[in-house]
């Protein structure tokens, strides 16, 4: 799992205590109405997002984001949805344990071209309302997926 140097101290000091952390998401639609994700290098799909770095604003995580995990520009517009609690939290393979307070922006597609990281992703694609609700999701990203729709 990728992580900023930010976070790679904090780890140092708590281990794999549970962090609370600050993200974004972000909605991407294709001509066809398709919407993008991601699918993360432990299996689950989603949509392009991370945590928000020291000095970094919401949409420049965003943005940030959006090329890192699937090789696009994009240029960020309004707040889709703020989401937290519970469902929000999860454990990665190596313990660590997060809570994410995401926020959710509707984004642009300008530029670039579909291709995974493969460091925090292994495939990207555009997908229909009906081939999402195929996808092995976390909880979370299908309630940000429908908030969008």
């Amino acid at each position: 799992m990728a992580m900023s140097d930010y976070v790679r101290g904090l780890r140092e000091r708590i281990g794999t205590d549970f962090l609370l952390v600050p993200s974004v998401a972000t909605i991407v639609r294709d001509d066809e109405g398709r919407v993008l994700l991601v699918q993360h290098v432990e299996g689950r799909w989603q949509l392009p997002g991370g945590a928000v770095d020291p000095g970094e604003s919401p949409q420049e995580a965003a943005a940030r984001e959006c090329l890192e995990e699937a090789g696009v520009v994009v240029r960020i517009g309004g707040v889709l949805g703020v989401f937290g609690g519970d469902r929000y939290r999860v454990t990665y393979a190596n313990g660590d344990e997060l809570g994410f307070v995401p926020i959710l922006f509707a984004g642009e597609l300008v530029g670039g071209e579909l291709r995974p990281d493969h460091e925090e992703t292994q495939a990207v694609g555009w997908f229909t309302p009906p081939e999402i609700a195929g996808l092995e999701m976390h909880p979370a990203t299908r309630e940000m997926v429908a908030t969008a729709s």
